[in-house]
């Protein structure tokens, strides 16, 4: 956030009571918005951060100035410590290199706060091929290869008798869990980052790695243009989506505290943190044979007529 006159000021990220002292943690999409807020919020709790961001625009262009060594002055500032990373972590090398910038400048990694992405916004019929292809690209691959690097490391430590206290947080989106009318791309590339939480959170636990995920509500670049009404800031009092209300569900899960928490959505926003329980079994028929189409049909709607009605699918603005 600014102040009057623009300069860059500290976030309002907690009490800083270390919650995560001696604790490394990388952020990706760390130059803007939630990526931002959640870099200073583990600064501020001790953490030695590791800021990655690209620079680029909504749309993933590069931008002229990369903002992850603002972010690392700002965190600086304020006594912390922390180092930039401009590569594309959706590549093989990008990843690598993230998870060697952790070890090589601060010895170790214990967090990776999976954050990066743009949008690509269209109607299906609308959507072009790159549009899906590039969505994807930044979010979920974007979350696999950080991910599959940072659990190398941390898989290697356990085998040779240094079990860590490690913490992946990933970032779905309610337009993940719920669908976004517009955001085909978006909603399925979200909906893909649930599903590789679970899978990791299983496959991790043994090696002493915990994995959750948060879909968070906030005004950041991708939001304030797209539901503008409803981000704006007021002009006084709580500032329900500043993203810094985000940020300490995700430093708590990031930390040691949250031992014991693996595999769980948090969907985040203002004031409010909701555990989001997913798919699970609804009303059930059982014919204990085989069905006829006309059957079929009947017992589905009669299954209808006892489940509960899904959430709403979201507005495009």
């Amino acid at each position: 956030m600014t102040n009057d006159k623009g300069a860059v000021v500290a976030a309002d990220t907690g009490t800083g009571s270390g919650l995560c002292a001696g604790r490394v943690v990388i952020v990706t999409g760390a130059g803007r918005g939630l990526g931002r807020a959640h870099a200073l919020a583990f600064a501020a709790e001790g953490a030695r951060v590791v800021v990655n961001d690209l620079g680029v625009g909504l749309d993933g262009a590069p931008a002229p100035d990369s903002p992850a060594a603002q972010v690392v002055e700002e965190i600086r500032a304020l006594g912390g410590e922390a180092v930039a990373h401009g590569r594309d972590i959706a590549t093989t090398d990008g990843a690598a290199s993230l998870v060697a910038t952790a070890l090589d400048t601060f010895g170790r990694l214990d967090t990776l706060v999976n954050n990066a992405g743009f949008l690509r916004d269209r109607m299906l019929v609308n959507l072009d091929e790159d549009d899906w292809d590039a969505v994807m690209r930044v979010h979920l691959k974007g979350h696999f290869l950080p991910l599959k690097h940072a659990a190398a490391h941390w898989r290697a430590e356990a085998k040779a008798g240094r079990t860590p206290s490690a913490r992946v947080v990933n970032t779905s989106s309610g337009a993940g869990l719920l669908g976004s009318v517009g955001q085909g791309n978006y909603s399925a590339a979200k909906a893909g980052i649930v599903g590789l939480t679970l899978v990791a959170a299983a496959e991790m636990g043994r090696y002493g790695v915990q994995v959750n995920a948060v879909a968070p509500a906030a005004r950041t670049r991708m939001t304030e243009r797209t539901f503008a009404d409803t981000m704006a800031a007021p002009e006084d009092g709580f500032d329900a989506m500043a993203p810094e209300n985000v940020s300490p569900v995700v430093v708590w899960l990031g930390s040691a505290a949250s031992d014991g928490v693996t595999g769980r959505v948090f969907e985040a926003e203002a004031g409010r943190i909701t555990v989001m329980e997913g798919w699970r079994p609804g009303p059930t028929a059982d014919k204990a044979a085989r069905w006829t189409p006309a059957e079929a049909g009947e017992a589905a709607r009669e299954l209808l007529g006892r489940a509960e009605v899904p959430g709403a699918v979201y507005g495009s603005g």
